[in-house]
């Protein structure tokens, strides 16, 4: 099949049945690619993206496309869980759906809905919490208390009908592009794919043990469950949550409430109050989404003793790391250290070095943990500060051109 990348599709019909266009799919192969370049994946597409792009292009305009087999594994940090590795052909498809549907998104979310969006994420999220207890308390001379709940099994419960539904009914109401039936067709395709049906698995079998059914899409009811590992799922989970969130704030009218991904707390005066809410909520979600609040993760407590919100402990005063993000990062110098015992590493396993010492700094440099970070860094093996070296107040590592010998003693001499 002979494609000509300039042979754009036309964008004319009023009744929307119009194309997606070239200009739209290119800007979401390079926003895709931009946290993805190094992959295998990613590579293969790149060597001829343009090709690439236009014959996806072709699919998707004459109705044809279809997601290819996804990547299944399990990570571990910060807890065991079961990844969804789309074809990075698909993750495109998934970009464009929310480059064009995002706008729409935002109007629908909350303030205080924080994954996934620009300008927010845990640490706008961590925040919002402490300033919701500060005022709460009224800067900590009043009682209040901290109702915390989560979802059970949350992205493997999402009733696949529900979602679709309701995004229907967006597209409908409020999305006017030519494109409209077209990007409505691509959500379904996205929506209703089960990668657990046909993907490749990565690892053993064995990694899966340990994992609770609710935790797993090979185990999730046939209509429901979104693969982990997506930006679509993200996004569309957050949708999902979106009539819940407007329940909180609206009808109940409670003024101290945030949410990240399934994980929300309210904050209130009255405990008794907070109490009574449980069943509440309970009930709404059930009726309304289908999901259940975990039995064992209902936590509600005074403000004083502290709460574990995002990998923040957040006490009166002061916000603190984690515990388990402390002992992640100390497992993770262990690893890297058990590398260098064992042979040179190679670039990739310096880069990866790289990335993960520094998403543990990126972490921690947001909360007084100065002295921590450099108690932590006199553990990692001194064969890496041969070839790299921390700046910004031990913030970040950064590879040197050349390897110097001894640079750790310099450091800490």
């Amino acid at each position: 099949m002979q494609l000509n990348l300039f042979d754009k599709p036309t964008n004319e019909l009023p009744d929307g049945n119009g194309k997606i266009t070239a200009e739209a799919l290119f800007e979401a192969y390079f926003t895709c690619r931009k946290n993805k370049r190094n992959t295998y994946n990613a590579l293969a597409f790149e060597l001829d993206y343009e090709h690439n792009l236009v014959e996806l292009l072709y699919k998707i305009n004459r109705g044809t496309y279809r997601p290819r087999r996804s990547l299944a594994f399990i990570i571990d940090k910060p807890v065991k869980r079961e990844i969804f590795a789309a074809d990075f052909r698909d993750r495109v498809v998934h970009h464009l759906l929310i480059n064009k549907l995002n706008p729409y998104f935002e109007k629908e979310f909350i303030y205080d809905s924080y994954a996934c969006r620009t300008g927010k994420g845990t640490h706008f999220g961590i925040d919002r919490a402490d300033t919701f207890i500060r005022k709460c308390s009224e800067n900590y001379k009043s009682d209040c208390y901290i109702l915390k709940l989560d979802i059970e099994g949350f992205f493997m419960h999402i009733n696949r009908y529900i979602l679709f539904e309701r995004l229907q009914q967006l597209i409908k109401n409020k999305y006017h592009e030519n494109d409209r039936l077209l990007v409505t067709e691509l959500c379904r395709i996205v929506i209703f794919n089960d990668p657990a049906n046909n993907c490749i698995i990565k690892g053993r079998k064995k990694d899966w043990e340990g994992l609770p059914d609710n935790k797993s899409l090979f185990h999730s009811p046939s209509h429901c469950g979104l693969p982990i590992g997506n930006l679509s799922s993200q996004i569309f989970a957050n949708f999902y949550m979106s009539n819940f969130d407007h329940f909180i704030k609206s009808k109940l009218g409670i003024r101290y409430y945030g949410r990240y991904v399934d994980d929300f707390i309210i904050v209130h005066k009255d405990k008794d109050y907070l109490t009574s809410l449980i069943p509440v909520i309970a009930e709404f979600l059930q009726s309304d989404l289908q999901l259940t609040l975990h039995p064992k993760k209902i936590v509600l407590q005074h403000y004083n003793k502290g709460l574990q919100f995002l990998g923040a402990v957040i006490k009166p005063g002061r916000i603190c790391v984690a515990n388990r993000t402390r002992s992640n990062f100390y497992t993770a110098i262990q690893k890297q250290n058990a590398i260098v015992r064992s042979c040179k590493p190679d670039k990739a396993q310096q880069a990866h070095f790289l990335s993960s010492m520094n998403s543990y700094l990126g972490i921690m440099k947001h909360y007084k943990t100065y002295r921590l970070r450099k108690k932590m860094m006199t553990r990692l093996s001194a064969w890496w500060w041969n070839y790299a070296y921390i700046s910004g107040g031990i913030a970040k590592f950064v590879f040197k051109r050349k390897p110097v010998r001894k640079a750790w003693l310099r450091y800490y001499s």
